[in-house]
């Protein structure tokens, strides 16, 4: 049997030499169906490790509590997210203050999701989110200082003018000559001296961590505040396995709070920081049914094409089919020939499609994305187990045409 399956195959690459440049134009066609397949599902593995490398920088053993819903949706479905009344700072501080498990609980608020800076001549495009945060906040948040220092507990109480800045905003305002530290520079109507540069975290998928600037909180009240202005909170516990305990905790110290009758439901959120990370990789459920339908559609078209070129190749090897048969071929051993040589044509096709898409998923993944270089073993597997489905499916009606050949007939045909 297996020395039967290495004749065929000799014989179906000894066909496929003698009509090289059709045999090319068939696998790069099967080539692109690949590529559409598991390039567009290897760049989806890449945006869900990004998302997760996002999200788990944020701090993994991390939780929020807000006045909003976490909720994403696309297009026209799917509920609004809910929103409560605004968490008022007393009621942000007071939480700090009662909240007797041991983690590190901070208060912030954003001051602008549009904000403008400048220094000397140069600013920055008006994307730069603006937070107050007190002395904890960049632990809860999941920064990390490159260099400068964090914020002091009395400038956050007195509202220092000072600033900690994004890696995105260093570049725009500064060249590599200038040390940022110690410089002043204008945010709104304010002028502010920057005393910490955090490390960068990337802009990949979409998330701005680089452009960020972090005003102390109480400087934000003051010169940002608004009637609307609610505030955050974000408690960074100790280890993961303490996470459910201090959740429960900390929803039954701020319903007290905020005044939620016994049996009602809260007037606030309460998000892990594992939880929009989920939320987005669950929407990309649709996405990669969307990529899979769309590259089955395009190898549906490409076994079209290979199954006429597999029939163009019976009729031209009609003769040769006759003599194998007067020779004492029996219609299995023809109808295996010319499957074979399908399969063949689509691995060969197969292969080339695989490679380009490894190529283009992962520069995708490193330029892109910013992220690291991803191996798609699944889909290189699937990718080959569809090419052997569409070998079978193209070739099966020209070999059993060909095993069906009257000899006679195949004999006298020019």
């Amino acid at each position: 049997m297996a020395s039967l399956v290495k004749e065929n195959i000799r014989i179906s690459l000894r066909a496929i030499k003698g009509n090289l440049l059709r045999t090319i134009l068939t696998a790069v066609i099967i080539a692109f169906g690949i590529l559409a397949l598991v390039g567009v599902l290897t760049c989806i593995d890449a945006i869900k490790a990004s998302i997760n490398t996002n999200f788990t920088s944020m701090g993994a053993n991390t939780f929020t509590i807000r006045n909003r819903e976490m909720n994403i949706h696309i297009g026209s479905n799917g509920k609004k997210a809910k929103r409560f009344r605004s968490i008022t700072y007393d009621e942000a501080v007071e939480f700090t203050k009662n909240y007797p498990f041991p983690a590190n609980p901070s208060v912030s608020t954003r001051a602008s999701g549009a904000g403008v800076m400048k220094y000397e001549s140069k600013k920055t495009n008006p994307n730069i989110q603006v937070f107050g945060g007190d002395e904890n906040y960049m632990a809860t948040s999941g920064y990390e200082l490159e260099r400068g220092r964090n914020f002091s507990a009395q400038e956050v109480l007195y509202g220092n003018h000072v600033v900690i800045l994004g890696q995105d905003v260093i570049n725009a305002l500064f060249t590599k000559k200038d040390d940022p530290i110690d410089k002043v520079i204008s945010i709104g109507s304010g002028k502010y001296r920057v005393v910490g540069i955090l490390k960068s975290k990337g802009n990949s998928a979409g998330f701005g961590g680089d452009k960020v600037g972090i005003l102390p909180l109480n400087n934000v009240r003051q010169y940002f505040g608004r009637p609307d202005m609610t505030y955050t909170i974000n408690v960074l516990v100790k280890t993961q396995n303490q996470m459910e305990l201090a959740v429960s905790e900390a929803e039954g110290i701020f319903r007290v709070i905020r005044n939620v009758p016994l049996g009602e439901d809260n007037n606030f959120e309460i998000t892990k920081s594992d939880n929009l990370a989920n939320i987005l990789i669950g929407l990309m459920g649709k996405t990669t049914a969307g990529a899979t339908f769309i590259a089955i559609i395009t190898l549906l078209g490409a076994s079209i094409g290979l199954m006429n070129i597999m029939l163009v190749s019976v009729t031209e090897r009609t003769r040769e089919i006759g003599i194998r048969k007067a020779m004492g071929a029996t219609k299995k051993i023809i109808r295996n020939q010319f499957l074979v040589e399908a399969i063949v044509i689509c691995q060969l096709g197969g292969i080339l499609g695989v490679l380009f898409a490894i190529i283009f998923g992962n520069v995708f993944s490193v330029l892109v994305l910013e992220g690291e270089f991803i191996m798609p073993w699944l889909w290189t597997l699937l990718g080959f187990s569809i090419c052997l489905l569409v070998g079978l499916f193209s070739g099966l009606y020209p070999a059993v045409k060909a095993a069906r050949l009257d000899p006679i007939d195949a004999l006298r045909f020019e």
